[in-house]
C-alpha cells in the first residue's frame, strides 16, 4: 500500500509543470580569455564580444535580464551554455555582459536575474513600411530602351555594308 501511494506521489510531482522562475538573487561570475572559440553546450561557439551566459535551468536560446544592484546597471544576455557548477553562483556571463554590468575587476558580483518577458528592440520601427508598386512592362522596342551596344552594332554593320 505505501509503495503505491509513494509510486503516486513522486509520479504527481515528477509531471507537474515547473513553474516559471519569478527572479533569482546570487553571485554571477564570467568565462575567461582562455575560453573563447570553444564550443558552448547549445553547439554555439564563444566570442568575447556576444552578450551569453551560461545558466542552469533556463532553455537555450532564453533573454535574461541581469541587474546589478551595486551599480543600477543591467544588461539582455541569452543562454547558450550550461552552468555554473560552482557552489553559490547562479550565472557565467560571457565577457562582454560582464563587462556592461562592471563586474570585470571584482571578478564576481551579486545580481539579479529574470526572464525577459519583452524587450524593446532600439531603432525598430512601429509602423509597417508600404513597399510602392513599380510599372515594369516594356514597350516593345522603343528606341529609348534600347541599348546602346545595339545601336552601335547596327550603324557599323549599315557602315560595313557600304
Amino acid at each position: 500500500m505505501y509503495k503505491i501511494i509513494l509510486i503516486i506521489t513522486f509520479a504527481l510531482i515528477g509531471f507537474t509543470p515547473l513553474q516559471a522562475q519569478k527572479q533569482q538573487r546570487g553571485k554571477a561570475s564570467f568565462y575567461s580569455k582562455k575560453f573563447f572559440g570553444r564550443m558552448t553546450a547549445s553547439g554555439e561557439r564563444l566570442h568575447p564580444d556576444s552578450l551569453t551566459c551560461a545558466h542552469r535551468s533556463y532553455p537555450f536560446g532564453t533573454k535574461l535580464v541581469v541587474y546589478n544592484p551595486a551599480n543600477g546597471r543591467s544588461v539582455i544576455v541569452k543562454v547558450t551554455d550550461r552552468g555554473p557548477f560552482v557552489r553559490g553562483r547562479i550565472i557565467d556571463l560571457s565577457w562582454r555582459a560582464a563587462k556592461e554590468l562592471d563586474i570585470i575587476s571584482k571578478g564576481v558580483a551579486m545580481v539579479i536575474v529574470q526572464k525577459a518577458s519583452s524587450f524593446i528592440v532600439p531603432f525598430q520601427p512601429n509602423d509597417e513600411i508600404e513597399i510602392p508598386e513599380m510599372d515594369l512592362e516594356t514597350n516593345e522596342g522603343a528606341p529609348a530602351l534600347v541599348p546602346f551596344w545595339k545601336d552601335l552594332k547596327a550603324t557599323t554593320a549599315s557602315e560595313s555594308e557600304q
